[in-house]
């Protein structure tokens, strides 16, 4: 399809703060770019691809493949070096889209080791990095690349240049691009540093007014029917679009970011207790972004609040279970506090819309000078507002149960014990609210795999400590130069070497085996019956899944639950990387009926099956949280469906959820038969679990 006949910015109906969030990066690309967040099917792709024809041309330096700026060309650019007279071309702005799949060479470039050893040069190809210099790189599902490229994609979209290191070769040229990445969060969540990197978020749904619905529909089939007429039919809107933003770039220098707007800016983020310093700077470029694009001299309370809206929400972000959002009216009074506040004297109270530099229309509104309660509001609750990427030592109290070796109450004494607390027995069909999350140990699969690479069990991996080197069984990613010269070295005579070059052939080439870490599937097969129903006893249970699941996500493992209860099982949740699905599904569990432990082993059996067959690479760890009790099905069919389970090799951990001065000790028995390892409630402390897990099949 050709440029033309894409699918029209100005016709996507809706999406104004998607739409406002492009343009302000369009217009100052030193914002950072854009993370647009929504569920399939709300085009975000097709709005992305639709920016680049908004975009004005280029000129570039003819021939230069890094597409130098004739004007200011690049001094160290790999194809230069250019002066102002060279000859030069105009093109449009390029949209360049990086696949999931891409290697790191496919990013950032890679070298032609073959000419580099039989003919001498450093012969470079760029990579989708220079292709999106002065254009638009878009990465669609971001959350599914793997952290390495993110690294190496973000660093490059920070600095405005790209290093590319290859056996004692260098290359660097500039990588300056507007930056738009999408996701669904539903498959997954990015790391909070690297949600930060990105300048502005935004967050997409489809519309539910059955107007608009029809409108995008109706659309949708006139362009798919003739996507050259519907183009035309908004040629005007796009031109007048296209014009703005470069009247917009040009106002941009001469935007002035008064005292008052800085001291709203830095309020309002202050307010919002973001880490760090970029978060003020984003703000700042962002709201002198839509003063130009609005045609305002200054910049204004509005511009400030819009840009807050854009930037913020990503940043507040204490914990994954958090879900991403800025809080209006704590935005507005931010706002008026800043626009009350005299700087000359801060102690003073302020004397209003007339009385100081924040005191204008667009400072605030300056009709209600500030409560105590809202100077006090930034404060409350910073102590509980931790970053959950920091890993410090599990406090004492942390644990959800009693610590080890000290005697458990039993069930009776325990519900007695509760009732007196006003927090009786579960009633049947009842959700219990969870313990605290706390961080559990690491743990890791034993062996080594090759899977998805991640940050928990030991595996071979794209990228990592170099471990060795092996012939290539296909394309070579990464050579390893002194094994390939160990190769070649013992066929020189043989091949007539007359001259100081090295004869080369493709069978000495050798390529590096890395180690480094992957990602597993974490299964988890919770009990929900009647007899797990204790309030205490549920709620440690899933503080405990949910430590370990806030892990998982930290690890980049994915996570699925199954749940028994009643005369069957059921998939709670589908193996996802999302946290947020997790943690809602695991929350709202709830208890009673009967226990079919069969029912329940063999529905994990059968996900971890599928899920085997999906993605063979990717090693399953079964966590099953029971008391072992049977009272659905039989003792007998459990303990048979664990022997199952061991005969698929399957390495599992049984929670012993069993209490009282009586024990029958059947989780222990089924821990036995499926030759995982037993770990008793009381057990399931930040020190214990976790801990337990990696020695799981030590023998074997």
């Amino acid at each position: 399809m050709s440029a033309a006949a894409r699918y029209p910015f100005s016709a996507v109906v809706g999406m104004d703060d998607l739409k406002l969030a492009l343009i302000v990066n369009a217009v100052s690309p030193s914002v950072g770019g854009v993370l647009v967040r929504g569920e399939k099917g709300t085009a975000k792709s097709t709005i992305v691809r639709a920016l680049a024809a908004l975009l004005p041309d280029l000129t570039v330096v003819t021939d230069c493949r890094f597409s130098c700026d004739p004007a200011d060309p690049d001094p160290e650019c790999p194809d230069g070096p250019h002066d102002t007279s060279a000859p030069s071309h105009v093109r449009p702005s390029q949209l360049v889209e990086l696949p999931v799949g891409a290697s790191e060479d496919r990013l950032a470039g890679s070298l032609d080791i073959e000419r580099a050893l039989t003919e001498g040069v450093a012969a470079f190809e760029p990579g989708l990095l220079a292709a999106a210099h002065r254009g638009v790189l878009y990465v669609d599902e971001v959350n599914l690349l793997h952290d390495h490229l993110v690294d190496l994609l973000l660093d490059a979209a920070a600095m405005g240049t790209s290093h590319v290191e290859r056996e004692s070769v260098s290359v660097r040229h500039a990588a300056r691009f507007l930056l738009v990445g999408t996701m669904n969060p539903e498959e997954g969540e990015l790391r909070p540093q690297l949600l930060d990197r990105f300048g502005l978020t935004v967050e997409v749904a489809a519309t539910r007014e059955p107007t608009e619905r029809a409108e995008v529909v109706r659309r949708r089939l006139a362009f798919d029917a003739d996507p050259e007429t519907f183009a035309a039919g908004f040629a005007d809107r796009e031109a007048d679009l296209a014009a703005h933003i470069r009247e917009a770039r040009k106002r941009l220098p001469d935007v002035v970011l008064t005292d008052a707007a800085l001291r709203q800016v830095t309020a309002v983020c202050a307010a919002f207790e973001v880490d760090g310093m970029r978060a003020d700077l984003v703000t700042a470029r962002a709201a002198m972004a839509l003063a130009a694009w609005r045609d305002h001299v200054e910049v204004n309370a509005d511009d400030v609040r819009d840009a807050a809206r854009l930037a913020l929400p990503h940043r507040r972000r204490r914990d994954p279970f958090d879900a991403p959002g800025l809080d209006e009216d704590r935005l507005q009074d931010a706002l008026d506090q800043a626009g009350d506040a005299d700087p000359k004297d801060p102690d003073d109270p302020p004397e209003g819309p007339e009385g100081g530099p924040g005191g204008d229309s667009d400072g605030g509104s300056g009709d209600s000078p500030p409560t105590e309660a809202r100077q006090d509001a930034p404060e409350s609750g910073a102590p509980t507002d931790r970053d959950t990427t920091e890993e410090p030592e599990p406090a004492q109290d942390s644990a959800p149960t009693p610590a080890r070796g000290r005697p458990q109450p039993s069930e009776e004494s325990t519900g007695q014990q509760e009732q007196a607390n006003g927090e009786g027995p579960a009633p049947q069909d009842a959700a219990a609210d969870p313990t605290e999350t706390y961080r559990p140990r690491l743990f890791r699969v034993s062996g080594m795999g090759s899977g998805t690479p991640g940050r928990r069990s030991r595996a071979e991996t794209p990228y990592g400590r170099t471990s060795g080197a092996r012939a290539p069984h296909q394309r070579i990613t990464t050579l390893h130069l002194p094994a390939t010269l160990r190769a070649a070295a013992v066929h020189q005579r043989a091949r007539g070497r007359s001259g100081p070059g090295l004869v080369l052939a493709r069978g000495d080439l050798r390529e590096a085996v890395r180690e480094g870490r992957e990602g597993n599937l974490v299964l988890f097969c919770v009990d929900a019956s009647g007899s797990m129903a204790a309030r205490q006893r549920m709620r440690a249970v899933k503080g405990a899944a949910l430590s370990l699941l806030l892990d998982a996500y930290q690890r980049r493992d994915k996570v699925g639950i199954v749940t028994f209860r009643g005369d069957g099982a059921d998939l709670a949740l589908p193996p996802t990387s999302s946290v947020e699905a997790g943690a809602r599904r695991l929350r709202e569990l709830r208890t009673g009926g009967r226990t079919p432990l069969a029912a329940g082993l063999l529905r994990a059996a059968e996900v971890l099956r599928v899920e085997r067959v999906r993605d063979p690479r990717r090693r399953p760890l079964l966590i099953v949280v029971t008391d072992g009790k049977a009272t659905h099905g039989g003792v007998d069919s459990a303990l048979r469906a664990g022997a199952w389970l061991r005969a698929q090799r399957v390495e599992g951990v049984v929670v012993d959820c069993e209490s009282g001065p009586v024990r029958l000790g059947l989780a222990a028995q089924l821990a036995g038969e499926m030759a995982a390892t037993p770990v008793r409630l009381d057990e399931l402390g930040a020190d214990a679990l976790a801990g337990l897990v990696r020695h799981t099949r030590s023998a074997a």
